[in-house]
């Protein structure tokens, strides 16, 4: 069974920096895209980012392109996100998923932005 844990989240400031982690369980992670995607309140899900399996190749929405990078760590079963200057529009909650099944994503972790 596919299971996808987030973590990191938090209340931060206007221009302040999150890291977030998800760990994986219950497939091959090293086969496997992973995304990025978040929820604003009241809104649906928007993808943000996407690496491949080996990690050599990322994709970002150009609202957090230049701010944010992903990684994973095929050893560990981590993906990461490591968001930087940090809008109030970045507040959502985040999930991470296996690229393509959005279905997969975990509990998700909020991220608040505000002074």
């Amino acid at each position: 069974e596919v299971q996808l844990v987030e973590s990191g989240g938090g209340l931060v400031q206007p221009g302040g920096s999150l890291r977030l982690s998800c760990a994986a369980s219950g497939f091959i992670f090293s086969n496997a895209g992973m995304s990025w995607v978040r929820q604003a309140p009241g809104k649906g899900l928007e993808w943000v980012s996407d690496i491949n399996s080996g990690g050599s190749v990322t994709n970002y929405a150009n609202s957090v392109k230049g701010r944010f990078t992903i990684s994973r760590d095929n050893t560990k079963n981590t993906l990461y996100l490591q968001m930087n200057s940090l809008k109030p529009e970045d507040t959502a909650v985040y999930y991470c998923a296996i690229s393509g099944a959005p279905r997969t994503r975990g509990q998700g972790t909020q991220g608040t932005i505000s002074s």
